[in-house]
């Protein structure tokens, strides 16, 4: 498998970084995710959008231009043959003195690599994990590499035989799922907690949230009590790789499934074409 490093596409076991690089020291990074369909990374822009606005925030500099970077990964999936995949960019602060002071650091570091496209499951089970996230935290609006709350939540998940964990807020009100956004289904209106109770501004969020709007749905942000969500008529997850993700159940109790979860799946396919 050949990588991007650095401007460089080099075989993986060649693709090596600094351990003075602050991204493994210290997590002083940002990432992207995003799925590769028919050979092109699907919402590149938005995915740029977000690291861009998370690289303004913790002062990072991209070293090319995006339509540079969206070249060179075009190139890396045409390299590695994978037109159907997930497709990981990782900027981080680059080598730098021992000290949280990034004054030393002056040249980022920027990689990418593919991953094989797992398969997409038909429903996911969640049990709420036991470590809470802030609300109002600036950081939770860009994907930083500072997720061990969402490490520990996703192995308190399969240590307990489930698929996903439910986060909490330090507030006790829903924010996400480890590696999703969340969504409900509730009065006809699609319905997901606010960015402000903790929640990632997911892409595929803003994308449903957009199509919703352009279809006349009703669509709503608002802050939830986790125990809300069994009387809820759907409850789903999204995220760049899987789309929409119905759950069928939480903490073992089995939750109410919708039809109109799958015209939001339809939906969505459609629009990421």
């Amino acid at each position: 498998m050949q990588v991007f490093l650095n401007g460089r596409f080099v075989p993986e076991a060649q693709a090596v970084v600094p351990i003075t690089d602050r991204g493994f020291l210290y997590g002083d990074a940002l990432f992207e995710t995003m799925r590769v369909r028919k050979g092109q990374p699907v919402w590149w822009g938005r995915h740029l959008e977000r690291l861009q606005h998370g690289a303004d925030y913790l002062k990072l500099v991209l070293p090319w231009p995006e339509d540079e970077l969206q070249r060179f990964a075009i190139k890396l999936i045409e390299l590695n043959e994978l037109p159907e995949s997930v497709l990981r960019l990782t900027l981080t602060r680059g080598s730098g003195s021992r000290s949280y002071s990034p004054k030393d650091a002056s040249r980022p570091t920027l990689a990418m690599s593919l991953h094989p496209l797992p398969p997409v499951p038909s429903k996911l089970r969640l049990v709420t994990a036991s470590l809470r996230v802030s609300s109002n935290d600036p950081l939770a609006s860009f994907k930083t590499a500072n997720k061990l709350v969402q490490v520990v939540a996703r192995a308190e998940a399969e240590a307990r035989g489930a698929d996903e964990a439910l986060l909490l807020n330090t507030a006790g009100h829903l924010a996400e799922a480890a590696s999703s956004n969340l969504f409900w289904l509730a009065d006809g209106a699609v319905c997901t907690p606010p960015v402000a109770d903790g929640a990632l501004r997911g892409v595929t969020r803003e994308v449903l949230l957009e199509i919703c709007r352009a279809r006349n749905i009703s669509a709503t942000e608002q802050s939830l009590k986790p125990e809300q969500l069994f009387c809820a008529d759907g409850v789903f997850l999204t995220n760049s790789v899987s789309g929409i993700v119905p759950v069928s159940e939480l903490d073992g109790i089995v939750l109410n499934q919708s039809p109109f979860v799958a015209e939001l799946q339809a939906a969505l396919e459609s629009a990421s074409k």
